[in-house]
């Protein structure tokens, strides 16, 4: 059982966002050995209706685990490759400028969000009222695309490479991504598309909410917080965004070293403070983080 209990220890000890990487290639795993099975034991191929979300509000009041389950289900290896890679890319830029919850949050509204327009469109348009069958959505592609979105709008002219392009800002990425997902509408994966456009929305409405001090993420990772002490006992504290833009801070850190002198700075707050100026400027800076430089630099020169 080593090999399992490598990747126990890896998921245990490794990041937020591995962790729902873990999870999505877990169930990819999972509904591929339950459909298997299905086969070989002649019990039908429903496997993947359990986890999809309908577009059938009827079938959604008996499923409504399925508003979650779908943002995590892929049956496509080409499908959960790109959205892994994308999510493990673009998932680290957004870490550099905000917490582990924060990822989490954005994450689960960008599916909620994806979903949530999927099935407007789909009961409300004569288009697709209009099709005989009903329609299916699973896949990260929502919540990932959010979490794009969030990170163009809070650092738009963060540059990444590209192969043959070189370095491109962030925000022209997004807005491709976007586009695609607009131009793709008349073609075969509409509900796909439109659940892309859902997660933008919630993307740039996080990016333009943080700016202002406001973190939309802040209510449902208070009420996972409240479920999550239920079961072991207590309860995470939620980090405080600040009110002025840009600023974030790591108190679970402050927490796991409670000795360390008030006006010490961790190597991470450095890191990120600097990896900031990079991208934004000095001035960029709120005036917390100023003194944390300050302080930083002062120790450094003694």
């Amino acid at each position: 059982m080593g090999f399992i209990d490598d990747i126990k220890r890896s998921y245990s000890q490794g990041s937020m966002l591995l962790k729902l990487i873990f999870i999505n290639i877990g169930v990819f795993v999972v509904l591929h050995v339950l459909a298997l099975g299905s086969l070989l034991m002649n019990a039908g191929d429903g496997i993947l209706q359990w986890v999809e979300l309908p577009s059938d509000l009827g079938m959604l009041l008996h499923r409504p685990w399925t508003l979650i389950t779908y943002m995590f289900a892929h049956y496509g290896f080409l499908h959960i490759l790109f959205n892994m890679l994308w999510l493990y890319w673009l998932g680290r830029i957004f870490m550099e400028y905000f917490s582990p919850k924060q990822l989490t949050g954005v994450y689960l509204l960008g599916g909620l969000g994806g979903a949530l327009l999927f099935l407007i469109a789909y009961n409300t348009l004569p288009y697709f009222r209009a099709l005989p069958e009903q329609a299916f959505l699973k896949g990260a592609s929502a919540s990932v695309i959010a979490i794009v979105v969030a990170t163009a709008v809070y650092a738009p002219d963060y540059r990444i490479g590209l192969l043959f392009l070189g370095e491109v800002p962030l925000k022209w990425v997004a807005l491709v991504t976007v586009a695609i997902a607009v131009l793709g509408l008349d073609a075969g994966n509409v509900g796909g598309n439109i659940a892309h456009i859902g997660g933008a929305i919630v993307g740039a409405w996080f990016g333009l909410r943080i700016k202002r001090g406001r973190d939309i993420t802040r209510p449902l990772n208070t009420a996972i917080d409240s479920v999550v002490g239920l079961f072991n006992g207590r309860s995470w504290k939620l980090p405080k965004f600040e009110k002025k833009a840009g600023s974030k801070h790591n108190q679970q850190q402050a927490q796991q070293r409670p000795n360390r002198p008030a006006d010490e700075v961790s190597e991470d707050e450095l890191d990120k403070i600097l990896g900031k100026i990079k991208v934004a400027g000095y001035d960029a800076l709120t005036d917390e983080e100023k003194d944390k430089l300050f302080k930083a630099s002062r120790r450094r020169s003694v």
